[in-house]
């Protein structure tokens, strides 16, 4: 007599179960790694545009300003700066930064660029400090206390330049 067997192929439930679970845990894992090197990364780039606007003020002073900073819109006229940096916005920002330049009231002595983080805070952070440079050349960073705030000054804890 012949038997006929009930051959079932598949997964069960359980192993669906436990391999959902799995991939929930490194995903809970993960995403937090992932987050924090994305906003080390809009810092860093952060940085290295605040470096940009640094030498281009040097270069713009020293030959079209005839001895005066500019602002970063002279800078991109001027062919020093490129357009995404120079019109960051909130709407628009650059890597997650607004980046602002200004000649101080005496254009020929000093100037302040900014960067400020669009959201300082929670999973959709864009960075946590906010930069400044001056003609000093010394980049300075301090804590994001608001959003799209930039610091008023070029004061705070100089990074490792």
């Amino acid at each position: 007599m012949k038997m006929k067997t009930n051959r079932q192929e598949g997964f069960s439930l359980i192993e669906l179960l436990i391999v959902v679970a799995i991939i929930g845990i490194i995903a809970a894992i993960a995403i937090p790694n992932l987050l924090a090197s994305r906003r080390a990364a809009n810092e860093g780039s952060a940085i290295a545009s605040i470096r940009t606007i640094t030498s281009a003020e040097a270069t713009y002073q020293a030959t079209t300003g005839a001895g005066a900073y500019g602002s970063l819109t002279a800078l991109n006229g001027a062919g020093l700066v490129d357009s995404t940096l120079s019109n960051s916005s909130a709407t628009s920002p650059k890597s997650g930064y607004i980046f602002a330049a200004a000649p101080a009231a005496n254009p020929n002595s000093d100037y302040l660029t900014t960067a400020a983080t669009v959201r300082f805070s929670g999973a959709t952070a864009t960075g946590t400090r906010n930069f400044a440079s001056d003609a000093a050349g010394v980049v300075y960073w301090a804590a994001a206390t608001a959003d799209a705030t930039a610091m008023g000054s070029a004061t705070g804890t100089p990074i490792g330049n």
